[in-house]
């Protein structure tokens, strides 16, 4: 049959190890045999074989010797040795010359249809099990959908989805990424009418909450930073511009051998924007708070360069600390990394910082990735979608001053770690049309300005601003957030703009992926 997998064993005793042979041709498997290492890289050259199973000692040319050669002939054929000799040092030899496992003699059957299914049928067996895993998710998720959930059912929710589509990653395969996509917009539409209905309780004084709600934007560095504070260690609290879930979760299995984690999560403020959120974790407050409390600092993004809307972290983390009557024994040090040299820079001068009790580091890259995707086509087409966009973001940490940091931070003893982010991003496929004047903002997920109008279906219509705690101003000032995977188009030149910025990341409105966000903790295992 064309789909049977063929395999070649190869031992100067093959005759001996005919029942074995016959069991795997019943199984559904085709072997061929050779009695020594000169012939099997001669079948080797002519067919390619699924797997060898090969001896370690034969008349002639060695096991190991023949496993050199056949893994010139074709490196991604997996190798078994199967050897009488179990010292230490030829099993570092043979995985030294990248054989993929290996049985001691004598064998029986159970090992040898072990190995088949783990090099031959893994893969088709994984994607068997995932698909019915899957299907039963996605049947309980749809079920939930259907009862009014709370913040902590909602979380839930979210990192099974993220779960989910970190795992599909591992099967591209199977056919249902479709699937996947159509229940994370069903689920972002739900969610969206949850933050309406509830997100304006969540705002008032934490003592004064009722029910599960969730901690927000404000809270983050009374909850994780200030009780860490020590003079006797250092604590880096760093924010990570427009990282989602999912991003974090990738970047985590590259520092698993480094460190423990904690994880948790909290809500970013709305408009899930870097002006209104990031100054928000820092200051410990709402933005209306600021601008009342701080007028110096205020949030005002029309008629602002939108690059200094945040020039005033360390000094809004500065009076967060005093109003707790937080001494520190050195300097507040603070940090932004915006490229690539300065990044390497800070890593390479980071033990340095490792003297000072709190530094806050802000990392810029992810939200470059993001902004960079919309306006470069060849990152399109490297990114072209979300598992392309987890593999990016992979790529980036691996060679970046992040990554450098950690490691380096890794070796400093009692070193204390806070890892979060001010918002994600969700990848916008559904323009909406918008109406405002030119002092309007021009965020593509949430609109400021005066008599500001988009459709209620697509947008939550905030008439009164001050009670959402987002600075306005004006009587006629109102604010839109776009609801799910929505983006705004104003009418003029409505089918360019609608084309230009389908399929990109953005942030500031309302979804599952800018507004549930991960707080971490690292403890170096060392």
């Amino acid at each position: 049959m064309a789909d049977r997998k063929r395999i070649l064993w190869v031992d100067d005793e093959i005759e001996l190890l005919r029942p074995h042979l016959i069991l795997l041709e019943q199984r559904g498997y085709d072997v061929s045999t050779a009695t020594n290492g000169e012939d099997a890289i001669e079948m080797a050259q002519a067919q390619r074989f699924e797997l060898v199973f090969l001896d370690e000692t034969m008349v002639g040319i060695s096991g190991l010797e023949t496993l050199a050669v056949l893994k010139d002939i074709d490196p991604s054929v997996p190798v078994v040795m199967v050897t009488k000799n179990e010292q230490e040092s030829l099993m570092e030899e043979a995985i030294g010359r990248k054989i993929d496992d290996y049985l001691t003699k004598p064998v029986n059957p159970t090992q040898i249809l072990a190995a088949c299914k783990k090099f031959l049928d893994s893969r088709r067996i994984s994607e068997q099990r995932f698909t019915e895993q899957f299907h039963q998710e996605y049947s309980t998720i749809s079920r939930r959908l259907m009862d009014q959930l709370s913040w902590s059912e909602w979380l839930d929710l979210y990192i099974r989805l993220v779960q989910r589509s970190l795992d599909l990653d591992a099967h591209p395969d199977v056919g249902l990424e479709q699937s996947l996509r159509d229940q994370w917009r069903e689920c972002n539409a739900e969610f969206s009418k949850f933050v309406e209905n509830e997100y304006p309780s969540w705002l008032v004084d934490r003592e004064k909450r009722k029910g599960d709600t969730p901690l927000l934007s404000p809270h983050i560095v009374d909850q994780y930073v200030l009780p860490r504070l020590s003079s006797k260690a250092p604590t880096f609290f760093i924010v990570v511009d427009c990282m989602r879930l999912d991003q974090w979760l990738v970047m985590e299995e590259e520092i698993r051998h480094l460190y423990t984690v904690q994880r948790d999560y909290y809500c970013g403020i709305l408009p899930t924007a870097t002006p209104y959120a990031r100054n928000s974790i820092f200051a410990g407050l709402f933005p209306t708070e600021i601008n009342k409390h701080y007028p110096q600092f205020a949030i005002d993004e029309r008629g602002s360069d939108e690059h200094t809307l945040n020039r005033n972290e360390k000094e809004l983390l500065a009076h967060l600390l005093k109003r707790r009557r937080v001494n520190l024994s050195t300097d507040l040090k603070y940090i932004k990394i915006v490229d690539t040299d300065f990044g390497k820079r800070i890593e390479g001068e980071i033990m340095r910082y490792a003297r000072n009790e709190l530094t806050a580091i802000v990392i810029n890259a992810v939200d470059m990735i993001a902004h960079s995707r919309s306006d470069y086509p060849i990152l399109k087409e490297i990114a072209p979608d979300e598992a392309a966009y987890r593999s990016l973001t992979r790529s980036w940490f691996k060679h970046s001053s992040f990554y450098g940091i950690l490691k380096t931070l890794a070796a400093v003893p009692g070193a204390r770690i806070v890892i979060t982010t001010d918002h994600g991003s969700v990848r916008c496929m559904r323009g909406s049309k918008v109406f405002g004047d030119r002092e309007t903002t021009t965020n593509l997920r949430y609109k400021i300005g005066k008599n500001v109008k988009a459709d209620d279906r697509d947008a939550i219509v905030i008439r009164d601003p001050a009670a959402w705690k987002i600075p306005a101003g004006g009587v006629t000032t109102n604010v839109v957030i776009a609801k799910e995977d929505r983006y705004f188009v104003y009418p003029t030149d409505y089918n360019h703009y609608l084309n230009k910025y389908r399929d990109s990341f953005q942030h500031g409105g309302i979804s599952l992926e800018e507004m549930i966000l991960p707080v971490v903790v690292l403890e170096a295992r060392s």
